[in-house]
């Protein structure tokens, strides 16, 4: 087999793995954590063999689609944390960000966080080993944001990663029991927790050379 008809055979099997993906989001949102692998293949119009081809299993196939999802999150959050404000703005900004995210696609939110509600947990599937990777990968995303824009002084890296895992721990914990009860409006939420976070980050100084925060 040459190169090109390797490269047409690759880029088939990526476009047939979106279309499965594709299919995979449309189940989510309408089932959200009761999603299977069965209505799955249905939605996609093929069987759950062909299915588990593709991903393996439930745990191949929930970590593609964390994949999808948490990269357009990060993108977003990106955006936010670069965009041309006052420090405390783009905190809220990005704050407000996360919180919209999972307001706009609870379903999607529920299946990713919490897999295993309102339906049996598949065989194989285990919630913990899948769901807190996410957690722990913006975590570092954020971190390192901090490292980069921050004067941190002495163990300015381990204070970034305690500062990226804490900030991503409050706003899962709080966007979590938010979108469950619905206390107060989103406004207000964003304010209260960038209120809770203000002080050190409003003390700290722009790293020199750095894109600033």
């Amino acid at each position: 087999m040459d190169t090109t008809q390797r490269t047409e055979q690759q880029r088939s099997a990526d476009r047939r793995r979106r279309e499965l993906l594709e299919a995979a989001d449309r189940v989510v949102l309408r089932d959200g954590p009761g999603a299977s692998m069965n209505a799955i293949a249905a939605e996609a119009g093929i069987t759950k063999p062909i299915l588990y081809r593709h991903f393996g299993d439930k745990g191949g196939l929930y970590a593609a689609l964390a994949k999808r999802h948490t990269d357009a999150l990060l993108d977003s959050l990106r955006a936010a944390l670069d965009a041309p404000a006052e420090r405390r703005e783009r905190v809220e900004t990005t704050l407000d960000t996360y919180l919209a995210a999972i307001e706009a696609r609870p379903q999607v939110y529920r299946f990713l966080m919490h897999p295993a509600e309102g339906a049996p947990t598949e065989q194989g599937f285990d919630v913990g080993k899948h769901s807190a990777p996410l957690l722990r990968r913006m975590g570092e995303e954020l971190a390192q944001v901090i490292e980069d824009r921050l004067d941190l002084g002495p163990g300015s890296h381990r204070l970034a990663r305690v500062w990226g895992h804490g900030i991503v721990g409050m706003m899962h914990a709080a966007g979590d029991w938010w979108l469950g009860e619905r206390p107060c409006d989103r406004a207000e939420l964003v304010r209260s927790l960038a209120d809770l976070l203000w002080g050190r980050l409003a003390a700290a100084g722009d790293k020199v050379g750095g894109p600033g925060f």
